[in-house]
């Protein structure tokens, strides 16, 4: 299962300008001044600038065994925080018993009054996927492990050009090499790696799927990481052009909308939250690991309940709603409710929104930092064909 499942070894945080709130708030950062630092006195100043958050991990996941990793978070204020937006900074880097090894580096950067917007997303590495072929079809088609070597670059650029209203553009190169199809189920000639690629005219073994990306977004979440009220609704025109190295040209339509109902004001922190990520395919065609489906978000983290890339199609729909709710008064412990359902299309019978794949499950939530909201997220889910797992990462979900 190629996500990331941490169990924490040690945490350190790092405070850049640190500051302690006189609220009933606690994180682990007061948790930590109160068992180890009792005589130091803490600083009351205004709200903090920004922060760092290292987090060295272990874990275990079915595809790729025990991983080691280390996680570097980091947040920063580049302008006044009343009109500019947090902004996160993410690097990532593990090694597994099971093949897989990973570097990430991502960052969402806004600069003084969120004139502008940068986004960007660097992924390289090798890993194993748990491969079920593509669509939803109601029943469970059989099961390969596809090991590859990967390289993903993105990067956008937004600009605001009125209230919470950006449009952008950028450039995304992606590469998928040394795909093995070896290990194969043997109710099945080929790997459904294969039999997709040879079908449309790709090599089985190795593709790029480059091209430009146009945007058009609104966000008026009031904080990224962990949000009280607000909507976040971006859609993105993805075009693979042969000219920058893609073996088909192809043209993707791909829509988000993330929406938050705070449910109290006294207690902000009762959210109901709701989250559609979607893919449509309007013409050409793309590579067999370029194919939208679970786990197809930028953080991997749709479908709890199920393995990366279980459903795919060349067009793809997801939706998820969640009840977020704090468990203690200092709202150091939180926990959550998830409900989610997916459905793909395949280039037979079986269309979009033919069939519907459930999740759903629980989970908890550990406050990291009162000042930016950051936590820990450890969830279980479950879902079709006896599908379930522990599903751990850093910050919300979405």
């Amino acid at each position: 299962m190629y996500r990331r499942y941490l169990l924490v070894l040690f945490l350190l945080i790092l405070q850049v300008e640190p500051v302690f709130s006189q609220t009933d708030t606690m994180d682990i950062g007061d948790v930590y001044q109160s068992v180890f630092r009792k005589n130091r006195k803490a600083d009351t100043s205004a709200k903090r600038m920004g922060s760092l958050v290292l987090l060295p991990t272990i874990g275990y996941t079915p595809s790729t065994g025990f991983e080691f990793g280390i996680d570097v978070s980091g947040t920063r204020y580049f302008g006044n925080p009343e009109n500019t937006t947090l902004s996160v900074f993410d690097a990532y880097a593990a090694l597994s018993t099971g093949g897989l090894s990973i570097i990430q580096l991502k960052h969402n950067g806004y600069t003084r009054q969120n004139k502008w917007n940068f986004q960007g997303s660097w992924d390289v590495g090798k890993t194993v996927m748990l491969d079920h072929g593509i669509g939803t079809t109601g029943n469970d088609p059989g099961e390969f492990q596809l090991n590859y070597r990967f390289l993903k670059l993105s990067e956008n650029v937004y600009k605001e050009l009125f209230h919470n209203f950006f449009i952008g553009g950028g450039i995304a190169i992606n590469y998928y090499s040394n795909i093995d199809n070896a290990m194969q189920d043997t109710s099945h000639p080929r790997s459904f790696n294969e039999t997709y690629s040879l079908e449309n005219g790709y090599s089985p073994d190795s593709y790029f799927a480059n091209g430009l990306l146009l945007n058009i977004q609104y966000n008026s979440r009031d904080q990224p990481y962990r949000p009280y009220r607000g909507i976040y609704f971006d859609v993105l025109l993805k075009t693979n052009k042969k000219w920058m190295g893609s073996e088909k040209s192809g043209l993707q339509l791909k829509t988000e909308l993330r929406k938050y109902f705070s449910l109290s004001t006294r207690n902000p922190e009762h959210v109901l939250a709701y989250w559609l990520w979607a893919s449509y395919l309007l013409k050409g065609s793309v590579p067999y690991l370029e194919l939208p489906g679970t786990g197809s978000d930028i953080e991997q983290r749709t479908g709890r309940g199920y393995t990366i890339g279980r459903f795919k199609g060349p067009s793809y729909f997801y939706q998820e709603a969640e009840y977020r709710f704090p468990l203690l008064r200092n709202k150091l412990l939180s926990g959550v409710l998830f409900l989610n359902m997916e459905s793909a299309g395949d280039q037979g019978n079986t269309r979009l929104f033919n069939y519907w794949e459930p999740g759903g499950g629980a989970g908890l939530r550990i406050l990291f930092n009162k000042h930016t909201r950051s936590n820990l997220c450890i969830d279980y889910g479950i879902g079709n064909y006896g599908s379930k797992g522990v599903f751990v990462g850093l910050n919300e979900v979405f």
